[in-house]
């Protein structure tokens, strides 16, 4: 009986052990599934990153070569800030793309392929703005005229391609091996219904739980991608448009407060004349207060013109070697007369001061308009302090302001006691026109006449600022390393007094400007031989010898003023040449300094003021 119970049991167990045997099967079978369909949801983010690094890649290589065509075109330095952040990310890109691919052979090869064409690529940009930024546009736009760059950016193109459709093939292959996985997983939990009741139930609601998760999941990424996609391209025709917007803005109030300012001057120049015409029509020659007042109409015209060529960083500037200690010290007299002596006047000048390569005028008059600023910051007196200093600027603060290489600077810092200014104001401070002084005390363009004039120096500016606590403008000269002698700049002499013996050649392509010109000349005692154009001033050279100097305008039709000085001393070496102009990028300077030896007025000139630079120029 007892051998028959146990026969019974084992009868009876064996279904039950079957079943919980075939249970255990199909739960190491889960398990393993589970596991491998973990391992293909990682592939398949893999796969994400991998499309993500890749088109990223594209993106930045294809930046790089809009800058690279927008700074040639322009000469802009800001064009280049989207070729320094793809220099700067592109190496870390396509590390991450050769991680991703390295335990793929193809993957691997491609990968490699992609970062040897990128990197010709970059070289083959930056050998480009190299030759350009040595005056050689001639060698860089041979090197773009090549084809080698288009070549490159075909090759970039065909491997990243190549790279994206084998990535799609893995993808799909991998989003199949999923669903037949899941096919496994509910036949498995089917079969587990009929061998085991209660626990094939079981298994089959779990596997059902989990199979939907894995759907949604997966559709949720899939819906997740594309609304991404979609927010992205929203985003940059967005961006796109407020940086238009923006560009039309700031045009526009350029535009307006020219406009603004010529308009008044023009208004004192014009009435003034009329006024005179008037006067003079009735025998009245009592009109020295409106000559006065058209003059100084002008000047102020020419002033705001200076400024408007200041802030574009594209007035001719003539650097020499300067101690930034002397020339503070040389303006305590002149900063006295301007403030006040409401105003107290302190200096901290550093010891063993560096040497700074700038336009000397230029900076006196950017300590001078900092100074005026503070004054007029400090209506009820106040403590104006100049400090200069040795600074070196460190990577940490280049990285944080990407147009400032890091390196050895003379700083020259105006700090007032004043009101100080609000951060949204500090913000606004280098905008042309912007200012916030009543209407008549102030044009608004100081500050952007000081900012272009220590861009074009190759420096950096930088104000800090308090409402109640003073302001802080630090200007940043880089350190200059050549001959430490300090150039002495030359004496202005005045008018001679003896009767002037030379002859000048005027060459002036406008008719009224030649003509008030040599005027001017012939009333400071000159004889004066004038041109209207380059081939008729080769002409009059050659039947006039005798001629002591070459006076030509810069922008004229056919032969420019620089060609013509060129001629004119191959066949007369020991003719003496000055150029005017009121505005030629690149004819006589580059990179807005002038070339060595180039004597420069710039339009419009006093009489006074090209009496003295023909003097320099003829005595020199």
């Amino acid at each position: 009986m007892l051998e028959r119970i146990k026969g019974i049991l084992r009868v009876q167990l064996l279904p039950l052990m079957a079943g919980f045997i075939i249970l255990a099967a199909i739960i190491a079978a889960q398990g393993l599934l589970i596991q491998r369909q973990r391992h293909d949801n990682a592939a398949v983010r893999q796969a994400f990153e991998f499309e993500r690094r890749i088109v990223q890649t594209l993106s930045l290589i294809q930046d790089a070569e809009s800058a690279q065509r927008g700074f040639l075109l322009t000469n802009e330095g800001a064009y280049l800030l989207p070729y320094t952040r793809a220099v700067q990310e592109l190496p870390a890109e396509i590390e991450a793309i050769r991680q991703l691919a390295a335990r793929d052979p193809k993957r691997a090869s491609q990968a490699a392929m992609l970062s040897d064409a990128v990197h010709d690529r970059l070289a083959e940009l930056a050998e480009t703005i190299e030759r350009y930024n040595a005056s050689d546009a001639a060698g860089a736009l041979a090197l773009v005229r090549s084809n080698r760059g288009k070549v490159l950016m075909d090759e970039i193109r065909v491997v990243i391609a190549e790279m994206r459709q084998d990535e799609n093939a893995l993808l799909q292959a991998r989003i199949a091996d999923a669903g037949r996985i899941a096919d496994w997983l509910r036949y498995a939990s089917i079969a587990a219904v009929f061998a085991v009741l209660g626990l094939g139930v079981f298994s089959v609601v779990q596997s059902r739980r989990r199979i939907r998760e894995i759907v949604t999941a997966h559709a949720e990424l899939t819906a997740a991608n594309k609304l991404l996609s979609d927010e992205i391209a929203t985003r940059e025709e967005a961006e796109a448009r407020v940086r238009q917007m923006q560009k039309i803005e700031a045009v526009g109030q350029l535009t307006g407060g020219i406009a603004h300012d010529f308009n008044n001057m023009l208004a004192i120049i014009v009435s003034a004349l009329n006024l005179i015409q008037r006067k003079l029509a009735r025998g009245d020659t009592d009109i020295g207060k409106f000559l006065d007042a058209a003059v100084d109409g002008a000047d102020r015209a020419a002033n705001l013109t200076a400024r408007l060529l200041a802030f574009s960083r594209q007035q001719p500037l003539a650097p020499r070697t300067i101690d930034a200690n002397r020339l503070v010290a040389g303006m305590s007299d002149l900063l006295r007369r301007a403030l006040g002596e409401s105003i107290l006047i302190e200096t901290v000048l550093a010891g063993g001061l560096w040497k700074t390569h700038v336009d000397a005028s230029q900076l006196e008059n950017a300590l001078l308009n900092l100074a005026v600023n503070a004054r007029d910051a400090m209506p009820d007196g106040g403590k104006l302090t100049i400090e200069t200093a040795n600074i070196f600027l460190d990577q940490l603060y280049a990285s944080h302001h990407s147009e400032v290489p890091a390196g050895q600077y003379v700083l020259v810092a105006v700090t007032d006691t004043g009101s100080g200014m609000p951060p949204d104001i500090v913000a606004k401070a280098f905008d042309p026109f912007f200012t916030t002084k009543t209407a008549g005390k102030g044009t608004g363009l100081g500050l952007s006449q000081i900012f272009g004039f220590v861009k074009q120096s190759r420096g950096h500016v930088a104000i800090y600022s308090e409402p109640g606590q003073g302001t802080t403008v630090k200007i940043y000269l880089p350190r200059h390393f050549g001959d430490n002698e300090e150039a002495e700049p030359k004496d202005e002499k005045a008018e001679p007094a003896r009767k002037p013996s030379e002859t000048i050649l005027v060459v002036e392509d406008d008719e009224r400007v030649r003509t008030v010109t040599v005027e001017a000349l012939r009333e400071l005692g000159y004889r004066v031989i004038q041109a209207g154009s380059a081939a008729e001033a080769l002409r009059k050279l050659e039947t006039h010898p005798a001629v002591s100097l070459l006076f030509t305008d810069i922008v004229m039709p056919g032969v420019s003023g620089r060609k013509l000085a060129d001629q004119a001393l191959a066949a007369h070496p020991g003719l003496k040449t000055l150029f005017t102009t009121g505005f030629a990028r690149n004819a006589v300077s580059h990179n807005g300094l002038l070339d060595h030896g180039v004597n420069f007025i710039a339009k419009p000139f006093s009489i006074e003021q090209l009496a003295r630079k023909i003097r320099e120029v003829l005595d020199g």
